[in-house]
């Protein structure tokens, strides 16, 4: 007579490991800031942002009407959102990437 396998039990309480959701922060076209101002704020704020990058970032803002500017960690998100309203662009809402 043969005997079944034995099947080891599932591990009760098994941690998973979720990651925290990423946000974006969105720079929206207006008519007040000027190109120049919006690059400027960009490269002050934002981290690793290059001349180039802040440049096609504001062209993006300004032909399509917004631009993802970093996309990252909510309470990173937060902060650079908010210095960027202080100087006075128009932010959209943070939303999750």
């Amino acid at each position: 007579m043969a005997t079944a396998p034995t099947v080891a039990p599932e591990k009760a309480g098994q941690t998973i490991r979720k990651t925290y959701p990423n946000f974006k922060v969105i720079v929206l076209n207006d008519d007040v800031n000027t190109f120049q101002h919006v690059a400027d704020c960009l490269m002050k704020y934002i981290p690793h942002m290059t001349h180039d990058l802040a440049w096609e970032l504001t062209n993006q803002v300004h032909f399509d009407g917004q631009a993802v500017v970093w996309i990252g960690p909510k309470e990173q998100a937060e902060l650079y959102h908010q210095q960027l309203r202080r100087e006075g662009l128009t932010m959209a809402p943070l939303e999750a990437a």
